[in-house]
């Protein structure tokens, strides 16, 4: 009867813990970082000549 009175317990803790309020953000030094790779990436994925939201492998 232990094991499922701790297994209980911890589905417990699990659940509140996955429900918790997401971070923030992240800084915008991050952002940025992260608006680069994306342009770099529609850079590399873009068939020559295509328009900018037509992308290949999707």
């Amino acid at each position: 009867m232990i094991i499922p009175a701790v297994a209980a317990v911890l589905a417990s803790m699990w659940a509140l813990w996955a429900a918790r309020a997401p971070k923030s953000a992240g800084d915008p030094a991050s952002l940025a970082e992260h608006q680069r790779f994306l342009a770099a990436m529609e850079r590399t994925t873009a068939a020559p000549g295509a328009a900018p939201t037509e992308r290949l492998g999707r």
